[in-house]
């Protein structure tokens, strides 16, 4: 018989350090951070708020995917931003993102990385497919004042074995072997996601970052693509439009993450 979690203490906002010029709202139940903070948006919300729930019932992914989060498990929080950046800039945002949450949670999970696009997992060691336990979700949103972006997260910290969504998900603290302190991690998350943002202005010093923790590269996958095909190649590199390239015995493609359902090592 499985024994029941510990209580898990809510956030604290007054604990909790905030970037300048950001604000954050805490909440205590919401369908979906990233949708209830597009609306905002689109109603003129002003850049730099993250809204952040203690129980996201209706989370979305990539491609719709829908799951909910048990009550004070994890971090679900989205960022409002407006990023300077050309539109060619734009697909850059989520890895960069992914990079933030990586380098965040690299002084308590020592062999974490990503999966190309969107993903932040615990390295399994060999050529296993790695534990996930944060996912990204970035949408960006046309308002009257000009595009914004909606930067969605997703951190399980506290999650028991029994209260993950998929086998191949873990938790920070299942990792750790200890409780976390959310109040905590989520600033130190904030921080490492502000203190990144230039590197968006030098797109080639965050591909290098990004491909030096990228699980993905070196590796034979499986490329899923709408309408069901699937190509196999070895998975190169990420390109300057920050692509994943990958190699077959007929040469090399880029796919974008935009048109790919699945990315998978075979």
């Amino acid at each position: 018989m499985t024994s029941a979690p510990a209580p898990r203490p809510p956030i604290d906002p007054d604990r909790l350090a905030v970037p300048s010029g950001w604000r954050v709202e805490v909440e205590e139940a919401t369908p979906s951070t990233n949708a209830a903070l597009a609306e905002r948006a689109r109603a003129g919300e002003e850049p730099g708020l993250v809204l952040v729930t203690e129980h996201q019932t209706s989370g979305r992914g990539r491609l719709d995917r829908v799951w909910e989060t048990p009550p004070r498990s994890s971090l679900t929080f989205s960022v409002l931003l407006r990023p300077d950046l050309p539109a060619e800039a734009w697909p850059w945002l989520p890895l960069l993102t992914g990079y933030a949450v990586q380098a965040a949670l690299g002084d308590r999970l020592p062999e974490i990385a990503l999966k190309w696009p969107n993903d932040v997992l615990v390295a399994d060691g060999g050529d296993g497919p790695g534990r996930k336990v944060a996912g990204i979700l970035v949408e960006r949103i046309d308002t009257p004042a000009g595009p914004v972006a909606v930067v969605g997260i997703g951190i399980n910290v506290d999650q028991t074995l029994d209260e993950l969504p998929i086998a191949q998900a873990t938790s920070v603290s299942l990792e750790t072997g200890e409780p976390v302190e959310r109040t905590g991690l989520l600033g130190q998350v904030l921080g490492s996601l502000h203190g990144l943002m230039g590197l968006l202005d030098d797109t080639e010093a965050l591909r290098a970052a990004y491909a030096d923790v990228c699980l993905t590269l070196g590796r034979t996958v499986d490329v899923h693509l709408p309408g069901g095909e699937v190509r196999r190649g070895e998975a190169l590199d990420v390109d300057a439009s920050g692509a994943l390239v990958v190699g077959t015995d007929d040469g090399t493609f880029a796919v974008a993450a935009g048109d790919v359902v699945h990315v998978r090592p075979t």
